[in-house]
């Protein structure tokens, strides 16, 4: 019998595609979003071990497959970690030591790193603030993003620094009840 707390890739991916759907493109979270998913230039990958000790290589692994293609073919990776980081202060410290070696490794000014988790916090909040769902994933989740997309994207998008103050607007005009109406948890999608 198969332990089901144990989420595969393809269920991982799945919730990560319908939260991208529902929340981030549905919300208009990231006014960015909905292009490159609509062209099919996020590449997902799912990390199924359960120690973070060789995520650092995977993410470097799809960091070097992501430069190494043209961005009208793969723009953006979201990469999965469905079984490791579930304390989201251990992800966070994870997050700072990851762009620290994207660093190391010549990504600077290429790639830029952003990240969602379940459990998603900002400094001075509570842990029940909605707003905290701007970044909130169904699992945690590291995102690489290409600077040069981001800097065409932003030129494009007239006051890009009030995203975050719009999303905040949104979330709590959502509230609480709204967000979980959305049902974009883990195992909320069809594989």
């Amino acid at each position: 019998m198969s332990d089901p707390t144990v989420i595969d890739a393809a269920q991982a991916e799945a919730d990560t595609r319908r939260w991208l759907e529902r929340a981030v493109i549905g919300l208009n979270l990231c006014p960015f979003a909905k292009a490159v998913h609509v062209k099919g230039q996020i590449h997902y990958v799912t990390y199924l071990d359960t120690h973070e000790g060789r995520l650092i290589d995977a993410l470097l692994a799809e960091a070097r497959a992501l430069v190494a293609l043209d961005a009208e073919v793969r723009d953006t990776t979201l990469l999965i970690v469905p079984h490791a980081l579930a304390d989201f202060l251990d992800f966070n410290d994870f997050t700072e030591r990851a762009e620290r070696k994207l660093a190391r490794a010549g990504f600077d000014g290429v790639l830029q790193l952003a990240s969602f988790h379940p459990h998603f916090q900002f400094a001075g909040t509570e842990a029940d603030d909605i707003t905290n769902a701007t970044n909130r994933a169904p699992y945690p989740t590291l995102h690489l993003l290409r600077e040069d997309s981001m800097d065409r994207a932003v030129e494009a998008f007239p006051e890009a620094e009030a995203i975050f103050e719009r999303n905040i607007e949104t979330l709590e005009t959502l509230g609480p009840d709204g967000w979980t109406a959305l049902d974009v948890g883990p195992g909320s999608a069809t594989p």
